[in-house]
């Protein structure tokens, strides 16, 4: 069971909200393989366990936006409008890092055990991921700035060459006095 699920795939249903990686309540539901209100209901009963920094609900335009986000609608979202245009039936909860390892102590199954241990992977991947990236943004401004130095320095090579071939320099301008 734990092999099932890819890396990947938990990876793409992990979201940056309010500056946090999270996911969503329906999805952590659909891995755990219990039904979300299911999941809603043990995390209420175990409300101490899930500070702020664990979990929280999404206002409204968090939730479109998210919508808008989501390319999948196999099913019918937790986060669809009751008709277009119309309020969001439910807000959705989010949880972080913390919060799905706590979920598993909650859950209290073998599955949401093994799922837990899946999705810390992942997050765990993610975030080295994102370091590697940040590693790699860092040289390439590291090497920007050496190539300005290098072609300063070009420059500097043409111009001595220009002087010692005699040939005026493109952007010295002439100044003094012109004999008629």
């Amino acid at each position: 069971m734990a092999n099932v699920i890819s890396a990947e795939v938990i990876a793409a249903r992990i979201f940056e909200i309010r500056g946090k990686k999270v996911m969503l309540d329906k999805d952590l539901a659909k891995l755990y393989g219990v039904e979300t209100r299911r999941l809603n209901e043990q995390v209420r009963r175990n409300i101490n366990r899930f500070p702020d920094d664990f979990m929280f609900q999404l206002v409204k335009e968090e939730a479109l936006s998210l919508r808008s986000q989501l390319t999948t609608s196999s099913s019918r979202s937790q986060i669809a409008t009751l008709k277009q245009g119309q309020n969001i039936k439910y807000l959705p909860y989010v949880f972080t890092q913390e919060g799905v390892a706590m979920l598993s102590s909650v859950l209290n199954s073998d599955r949401a055990v093994q799922v837990n241990i899946q999705i810390m992977r992942a997050f765990v991947k993610l975030r080295y991921i994102l370091s590697v990236n940040k590693q790699f943004e860092m040289k390439l401004r590291e090497l920007e700035g050496r190539l300005k130095i290098h072609d300063k320095d070009i420059e500097d090579i043409f111009e001595a060459i220009r002087q010692l071939m005699g040939l005026p320099d493109e952007n010295r301008k002439i100044t003094g006095f012109k004999a008629k």
